[in-house]
């Protein structure tokens, strides 16, 4: 976006590339959306309809008429901001009502009249260690779309030891650790290294479930 149209005709470029060439992949638009109901309708119809992605990252915190936009599209996924990776998360996400509730457990108690997780999962971050625990106490079957591992310093260990389900439940995801694997011609394949060592990692501590 940051390109204008540019941007937005590589991103449409990649986004078909992926259909053509790898038809099974699931696409996640990490867009962090969320406005007043006619807004998030447009929106969902931008990555829904126009580019038919398969799910996209919702901010919840304008509310309930905010998000249900994006859910009236069937076979496409909601992915709400629960508890992110970053160092600002703590000024808002962590704070405690007068009974002890964390913002970030509203927001997975109340996001759950909207839908189930056969059609909502949840962003949790890296980076919020045992965490975890308490976010699979509210949401035991939700798959969770991990950001933070890599350059962020998340720990994948930690993730799996206190996020992973019975069926993996798990959507990890490492960013800056493979698209700036290198600044030179060799790119494709340091980039391409960076991957398949998360992935191996990933194959390790899956081991436990199977």
């Amino acid at each position: 976006e940051s390109m204008g149209v540019k941007g937005w005709i590589a991103f449409e470029k990649t986004v078909n590339y992926i259909k053509q060439n790898h038809p099974d992949q699931f696409i996640i638009a990490d867009a962090k959306r969320g406005d007043i109901g006619n807004t998030s309708a447009m929106y969902a119809r931008t990555f829904f309809e126009e580019l038919d992605i398969d799910s996209v990252t919702v901010a919840p915190y304008m509310g309930e008429d905010s998000v249900t936009p994006f859910l009236t599209y069937t076979g496409k996924w909601v992915i709400l901001l629960a508890l992110t990776s970053n160092k600002g998360s703590h000024d808002f996400q962590l704070t405690a009502d007068a009974n002890g509730e964390r913002l970030f457990e509203k927001v997975l108690r109340k996001s759950q009249e909207w839908a189930g997780d056969e059609q909502m999962m949840y962003v949790v971050g890296a980076t919020q260690g045992r965490a975890f625990e308490d976010i699979r106490k509210i949401v035991p079957e939700h798959f969770l779309l991990v950001p933070g591992v890599g350059a962020q310093g998340g720990s994948l260990e930690e993730v799996c030891k206190y996020g992973m389900n019975r069926m993996c439940g798990l959507i990890v995801n490492s960013s800056r650790g493979i698209i700036y694997a290198d600044k030179t011609e060799n790119f494709a394949a340091a980039s391409r290294k960076a991957a398949q060592e998360v992935q191996e990692q990933m194959a390790e501590q899956l081991k436990a479930i199977l």
